[in-house]
């Protein structure tokens, strides 16, 4: 393969990875049943996290988990769906204090909604040029593993 067809193969992979991401992809981390309830271990391993960064989640306001008669946690469908979102948040790499602050405004009602549109477009556009960053080094990258005789493909 020619220089200039391993850096297109390598261009080419950087932005449409193996595997890809998909709308469908995120659906299948939330929980949408009404009716299931999960435990703290039981939601932690689902979202990707550990207990303690849940209970650190609660302990910071991110969070309101109800209790069962027991006293242990109860994850219903709306707590994991809040949990979805807030570890793609911090996956993404937004501060815990701007999601305090967005959590804020979601509990503050319909009238933030404008609040939260602009945070989260102001957090689009900083992922997306962290995203051509990232998009760039990877190419250069399957570039170089191209050079060395190496496959371009995982």
């Amino acid at each position: 393969m020619k220089a200039n067809e391993q850096l297109a193969e390598a261009l080419r992979l950087a932005v449409d990875p193996p595997g890809g991401v998909s709308v469908a992809a995120l659906r299948r981390l939330v929980m949408e049943d009404l009716a299931q309830q999960w435990d703290i271990a039981t939601a932690a391993q689902y979202v990707g996290v550990s207990p303690h960064t849940l209970r650190y989640y609660e302990r910071v306001g991110l969070i309101t988990v109800p209790r069962n008669a027991a006293g242990h946690r109860v994850y219903d469908a709306s707590s994991v769906r809040r949990l979805v979102f807030l570890t793609r948040m911090r996956t993404s790499g937004m501060p815990i204090s701007d999601l305090r602050h967005y959590v804020a405004l979601v509990d503050r009602g319909d009238a933030t909604i404008p609040d939260r549109l602009d945070m989260l477009l102001e957090h689009r556009d900083t992922l997306r040029a962290q995203l051509a960053q990232i998009q760039l080094a990877l190419a250069a990258t399957e570039y170089k593993i191209a050079t060395y005789g190496g496959s371009a493909q995982p």
